[in-house]
């Protein structure tokens, strides 16, 4: 196929990712999503897609040719991690048996977006505990405890919905590190209190007793789960 370049300045992060919504929908109409999406997100906060980056460029994949098969593996799998059933009380058990229920989940959207699944695994431990109907004082939801304004950012519908959360979850964490240059505690600071306010902070952790806590707790778990991958990948 032909190679493509879209380029689109943004005022505001968070519009990136309706950006690309936008041009994934208009991609998709001519088949380009059978290919490769690639991002890159400048310093002056210009978003570029392609999908034949130069060699040694720092484009990331958005958007994978798989992630289709991707999308439809996770829905079929829906029913062994989602049901009205879990809906209608807390989950039950161990939090390593609650977190059996969203191996696959987790490992796919890690794949989707450049993610390590410890990492992903470190926050919903987090976050949540892995259970689905958490509700924080604040108001965030789920398994990774989107708010709603970043649940609609991120086009989540049912932050109740495993499926629909670890995505958006996952896409946020993605985009916060892209936008700290790969920074952990930054683009975990970010999830926390907020992309804003560790701008504020002239890109440092905000002064927040809750979110310093919440990036050392991230990390822990974080680095927890190095050995038993270490592990799994010398067997």
């Amino acid at each position: 196929m032909h190679g493509f370049l879209i380029r689109h300045g943004l005022m505001r992060h968070g519009l990136m990712r309706s950006v690309m919504m936008v041009c994934i929908a208009t991609m998709a109409s001519a088949g380009v999503v059978e290919a490769d999406v690639y991002k890159y997100v400048d310093s002056a906060g210009n978003v570029y897609f392609t999908d034949t980056p130069l060699k040694g460029s720092r484009y990331r994949l958005e958007w994978h040719r798989e992630s289709k098969k991707l999308m439809r593996e996770s829905q079929q799998n829906r029913q062994a991690v989602f049901s009205p059933r879990q809906r209608a009380a807390p989950p039950s058990g161990s939090v390593s048996k609650r977190r059996a229920n969203y191996e696959y989940l987790i490992s796919a959207n890690a794949r989707r977006y450049g993610l390590s699944p410890g990492l992903l695994h470190a926050v919903i431990r987090a976050e949540s505990a892995y259970n689905p109907e958490a509700v924080s004082s604040a108001g965030a939801q789920g398994l990774m405890q989107l708010m709603p304004d970043t649940a609609a950012r991120y086009g989540v519908s049912d932050s109740f919905n495993p499926v629909e959360n670890v995505r958006g979850g996952a896409a946020y964490l993605r985009d916060l590190l892209d936008m700290f240059d790969q920074d952990l505690r930054l683009a975990l600071a970010g999830y926390n209190a907020g992309e804003g306010a560790v701008m504020k902070h002239g890109r440092q952790i905000p002064p927040y007793a809750e979110t310093q806590t919440y990036v050392r707790k991230v990390l822990d778990y974080y680095w927890a789960e190095q050995p038993a991958r270490i592990a799994m990948s010398v067997r």
